[in-house]
């Protein structure tokens, strides 16, 4: 389900840089509604990312296993969480919101910037190869939080087992 999930938040992304790609270079009428399709995905992004989640930035963990928080509440259920787990699981989830929304404001406001290069007809190679380190900084920022809380929920999950150990209670509680 997680798979699928994340799966489903790839493809679209991958669809509209399809999209945005195949306007930009002249074919057919696409222009506008590629534009509109990367406008709706750049909307998404702000949105995901000023609430503290990662817009796929932690997909490594999800598809190898390594379940955040999130998913984890929304399949506790199905997983048989104890009541601690689940407070522990949610003490995390809190925690991962309080470091990454900062963090994910900073990325917000360095791509900003790097549009307003473009915007403002100031961009030159100085500039940009300044901005886009300053993007990709916070972005890893950002990307960091999100792949250590996996690690986290997945250590609490298993009560830091040993790796093979982990492997197989995580894969018995997978739907």
């Amino acid at each position: 389900m997680r798979r699928v999930m994340l799966g489903g938040v790839v493809a679209v992304t991958l669809a509209a840089l399809a999209a945005i790609a195949w306007a930009q270079h002249g074919h057919g009428s696409a222009g506008v509604e590629g534009h509109q399709v990367a406008q709706a995905c750049a909307t998404e992004f702000e949105k995901v990312v000023s609430d503290g989640r990662g817009f796929g930035l932690a997909f490594a963990a999800d598809q190898n296993g390594y379940p955040g928080p999130m998913h984890v509440l929304e399949l506790r259920d199905r997983l048989k969480l104890t009541a601690d787990q689940a407070a522990k699981v949610q003490e995390l989830m809190h925690a991962m919101f309080a470091e990454s929304r900062p963090k994910g404001a900073r990325l917000l406001e360095a791509e900003a910037k790097l549009r307003r290069l473009f915007a403002d007809r100031t961009a030159d190679e100085a500039t940009v190869r300044a901005a886009v380190a300053e993007v990709e900084r916070a972005r890893s920022e950002v990307r960091l939080v999100h792949l250590l809380t996996h690690l986290k929920t997945r250590d609490l999950l298993t009560g830091g087992r040993s790796r093979r150990r982990r492997d197989r209670v995580w894969r018995c509680r997978d739907p």
